[in-house]
């Protein structure tokens, strides 16, 4: 199980949606077969994997049966999913009991308490698993995400650099890394020395070191495209660029048209209102609808705005 899914908070144009982008500790490992204790690991992994996708069917079951007038109770879901869950925790413990120094399901271990939202315990299964290997990349930028989403800025710094020192080829230690000196930007900026134009460079060229290793990633590309927003001034043309980009990357009608939202306001910034009303028209979803609303309200002002500083018609024969 992943730490944290990207996504990310999202506010009204210019979106911030940069949260710290998380990624799996761990997943179903290749094992050694002649080896008992890696048999045994891989048994756990299969059964956390197994519980989250009948947990998932538990969900969309219940939804498919409300929405067809079925009633049922939602403490006898929460119920079922809590004994499922804490079986698998048991499976954990009763493991890391006896195999106390195994590094790779420490860092399963904390993923999962993480996605339980134990903070504290996920952190104590990923320190546990930097001091037995200190060179071990995943466990210093999980304690990375730890620290960012504790707002111990200084740590998680240093936690996501040492994990690229460690791993240099690895697309999510530099998204993590540019998306925190992004969000923490002044905190950022005494811990590298940099000024504040400085510290946006930063943050947008390890953006590009991870669109380097991962260019199909479309939750990295929408990161990057907005960390455009927080420039002063921003830079309006070059996120504009980043979220076409994007766009050849959406998977699907949801993520398109958030996509041309995001176009929308742009273009609107740029006083390039038929461009922004012909994003606009794309968007159909009713999720997007009050934020649909709301852009097209400010076209509308915009394009007021335009008629009454136009320059009066010549006079006829001129």
């Amino acid at each position: 199980m992943g730490f944290l899914g990207a996504a990310l908070a999202t506010n009204s144009p210019p979106a911030a949606s940069n949260a710290v982008a998380g990624a799996a500790a761990s997943s179903i490992p290749v094992i050694n077969t002649n080896d008992p204790v890696e048999n045994e690991y891989y048994k756990v992994m299969v059964d956390d994997d197994d519980a989250e996708k009948q947990i998932l069917g538990w969900i969309n079951d219940a939804d498919a049966f409300a929405k067809a007038g079925g009633g049922g109770s939602t403490l006898t879901l929460d119920l079922k999913i809590q004994q499922r869950l804490d079986g698998v925790k048991r499976e954990y413990e009763d493991f890391i009991e006896r195999h106390p120094s195994h590094v790779n399901v420490r860092l399963a271990f904390g993923s999962f308490l993480n996605d339980r939202r134990d903070d504290e315990g996920a952190f104590a299964q990923w320190e546990a698993a930097r001091r037995l290997a200190p060179t071990n990349p995943a466990a210093w930028n999980n304690l990375g995400n730890y620290y960012a989403h504790h707002d111990q800025v200084t740590n998680a710094l240093e936690c996501y650099g040492k994990a690229i020192e460690l791993n240099p080829s690895q697309a999510v230690y530099y998204h993590n890394l540019a998306a925190a000196v992004y969000l923490f930007r002044d905190p950022a900026r005494t811990y590298y020395h940099l000024d504040a134009q400085q510290i946006y460079d930063k943050a947008q060229t390890l953006y590009r070191q991870a669109i380097k290793l991962d260019p199909d990633n479309f939750v990295l590309f929408t990161d990057y495209a907005q960390s455009f927003y927080g420039t002063d001034p921003p830079r309006w043309k070059d996120g504009l660029a980043a979220w076409t980009e994007a766009l050849k990357l959406a998977r699907g009608d949801v993520e398109r048209e958030g996509v041309y939202l995001q176009m929308a306001h742009i273009h609107l910034e740029l006083r390039q209102c038929d461009q922004a009303r012909s994003d606009l028209e794309v968007v159909t979803n009713a999720n997007y609808a009050a934020l649909k609303e709301r852009l097209a309200s400010d076209l509308k002002k915009a394009l007021a705005t335009a008629r009454t500083n136009a320059p009066p018609p010549a006079a006829a024969g001129h």
